[in-house]
């Protein structure tokens, strides 16, 4: 709840039909006070606009400087700044990109504008809005950037190192592995150790299940 205080925002939009559809929406309800509204982060930006600005509603797909540029910028020269991102496509790599750039919310351009206001004001009390569809998407990109980051960490691993991580996935003692990698069994402990090390676990357990 608010308490009658007025969030101060701007938009960055540059299909003038929904920057206007946004406008409407905006200035018609109590909570917020719209103070700027742009067709390119370009104008935005060279404007005092994003100084006195609280929150940031903002397409993704804009022409210039795109919303992820933008968010960069913003988390840049004004980290307090709040920025809630609106797409079309839904793609998942934008949206990852984005929110790991410093954006709290991710929104699609079907949403209505009950739901619209709900979300500007649920990100401004600290929430993260997302419509369904992109939570999903995110959590989705998330998994792969974290096997993607599991697949490098293993490459870093030498031909020795990943002869042991694949006999310690079958199971094998490490008795067993000194004697089928013709090691001693400090070798092993050794190799075991360099191996924790490249894929940042503490057991057998967890470099196995970066293994598989």
């Amino acid at each position: 709840k608010l308490s009658g205080y007025k969030i101060i925002l701007d938009i960055i939009e540059d299909n003038r039909f929904i920057r206007s559809g946004w406008e409407a929406v905006l200035q018609a309800d109590k909570n917020f006070n719209l103070v700027g509204s742009f067709l390119d982060c370009e104008t935005a930006f060279s404007s005092d606009v994003p100084q006195k600005t609280e929150l940031v509603l903002m397409d993704i797909g804009l022409p210039g400087m795109s919303g992820i540029e933008g968010v960069k910028y913003l988390k840049q020269k004004f980290p307090s700044v709040l920025m809630v991102m609106c797409t079309v496509h839904e793609d998942s790599e934008e949206i990852f990109e984005a929110i790991c750039a410093g954006a709290v919310g991710y929104l699609t351009k079907r949403t209505s504008p009950a739901e619209l206001i709900k979300a500007l004001i649920e990100a401004y009390n600290g929430g993260s809005p997302m419509t369904p569809v992109v939570a999903r998407k995110v959590i989705s990109s998330f998994q792969n950037f974290q096997a993607t980051a599991s697949e490098k960490r293993i490459s870093e691993l030498n031909e020795r190192e990943q002869q042991i991580l694949n006999l310690m996935a079958q199971g094998k003692s490490y008795n067993t592995i000194a004697d089928e990698v013709c090691l001693s069994i400090d070798g092993v402990y050794y190799h075991i150790r360099h191996i924790y090390e490249k894929l940042h676990v503490h057991s057998r357990a967890e470099a196995v299940a970066q293994a598989i």
